[in-house]
């Protein structure tokens, strides 16, 4: 793909979503490894890729009002690209027009020029008519979702978190304190700023060296939650139940201060590189990498040697609602059904992995979903299923009030 233009770059990530249903972080890193773009060009086909994807129903809304005749689905993503410029990310409208009319052959370029020119002239129209359209459409987001938000948190809050998803993520990182400190990091990297009232976590605008510095690592300060929770001690043993891509594995080592241990397991081998490649770097040197499955087989013997652990995390597999701004296309993929299979899911993990505790042992359950199948539902569930686990605490993070990404946890101990 090499010398392609931001724009094609954006409009051949968006054939390949639609098309093949690959997640979307995966379609456009591996376009952009391909692709000859400078910085500047790299970073304007995530924002135009991205801007599309968290506004699909809104520029359908817009299409289908400059042309309610039937388009073809390649001319509509076209479309979709140009209008994104115009309306939102508000591009010169000669740029807009002109680098997106080129996007296409030249038989389609008077249908492209056409609607998009119509479209400049009816703006205003087309923003007043939008006022009285309902949520899904505003915001982008599936009517199922916004009524079953609407019941669990009130309208006017359902409105906030659309909005917040809407929102390009700022890029926070917690700082690896394995290997610096808040003063170093912020004297070694200008452009990082720290956050008010969280110690260890910084908001920066370039993280590239720092991150293969193994200085910091890219993640929200909601995450931190479930660690904390945890409250690992040097010299424990410690099992990071879903440990995919590292981060948690790496903050537990560093709040163990690397005296220890932590088997860091996964079910996929690719997923589990990831975690080797994260706690090299970040120096955590106590985690030992292990694949398993949790739903498929026994627990191994490899495992079972270990046990009995001091304490379990379980950052389940989940929904990820809480975590829409970064994860952008998850909206779309997400079913009415995909809660409670999740929290089925989620319940056999902790069954199998709760035998391990010792008893007085901490078990921490965590999720970044906002919904209740998979949070309070499974808190209560374990309760009755798992009479020696006692519930000692329960933290959430919501985005329309603690301003950070969506986070739940739940700390049991075992009794004896």
């Amino acid at each position: 793909m090499a010398q392609l233009s931001a724009r094609r770059v954006a409009l051949a990530a968006l054939k390949i979503w639609r098309t093949r249903r690959y997640f979307a972080d995966r379609v456009i890193s591996r376009l952009l490894d391909d692709a000859l773009l400078k910085s500047t060009d790299r970073a304007f086909a995530v924002e135009l890729f991205y801007g599309v994807l968290r506004n699909l129903t809104l520029l359908d809304f817009w299409i289908a009002s400059l042309r309610p005749r039937r388009i073809d689905v390649d001319v509509r993503d076209v479309l979709r690209l140009g209008l994104y410029q115009l309306f939102i990310a508000k591009t010169s409208e000669h740029a807009a027009v002109y680098e997106t009319v080129h996007l296409v052959t030249k038989r389609q370029r008077p249908i492209i020029n056409g609607i998009l020119r119509s479209a400049i002239r009816k703006e205003t129209d087309l923003r007043q008519e939008l006022r009285s359209q309902p949520q899904d459409i505003r915001f982008s987001h599936p009517k199922f979702l916004i009524e079953r938000w609407g019941k669990e948190f009130g309208d006017e809050a359902t409105t906030a978190l659309c909005e917040w998803n809407n929102r390009p993520p700022p890029i926070y990182a917690r700082i690896n304190r394995l290997k610096t400190d808040l003063p170093n990091f912020l004297e070694r990297y200008r452009d990082a700023r720290s956050i008010p009232n969280i110690a260890n976590f910084v908001e920066l605008s370039s993280p590239n060296k720092a991150l293969s510095q193994g200085d910091c690592y890219i993640q929200d300060p909601s995450t931190a939650i479930a660690c904390e929770l945890l409250e690992p001690k040097p010299g424990e043993k410690i099992l990071d139940a879903c440990a995919a891509p590292g981060g948690k594995t790496a903050y537990l080592a560093e709040l163990m201060q690397n005296d220890g241990l932590i088997l860091a397991c996964d079910r996929e081998a690719d997923r589990l590189s990831l975690v080797q490649e994260n706690v090299d770097r970040l120096g955590a040197r106590i985690a030992e990498i292990f694949r398993h499955d949790w739903t498929k087989t026994e627990t191994p013997e490899a495992i079972h040697s270990l046990a009995p652990f001091d304490r379990i995390l379980i950052d389940a597999p989940c929904s990820n609602t809480g975590v829409m701004r970064r994860r952008v296309d998850v909206r779309w993929r997400l079913k009415p059904t995909e809660f409670g299979r999740m929290r089925d899911r989620q319940l056999e993990i902790a069954h199998a992995v709760s035998a391990l505790l010792k008893p007085a042992g901490i078990l921490v359950y965590s999720t970044c979903s906002l919904e209740r199948e998979e949070n309070e539902e499974v808190t209560r569930a374990l309760i009755r299923d798992m009479p020696s686990f006692k519930l000692e605490e329960q933290r959430k993070c919501l985005p329309f009030t603690n301003h950070f990404d969506g986070a739940f946890a739940a700390r049991f101990r075992r009794t004896n």
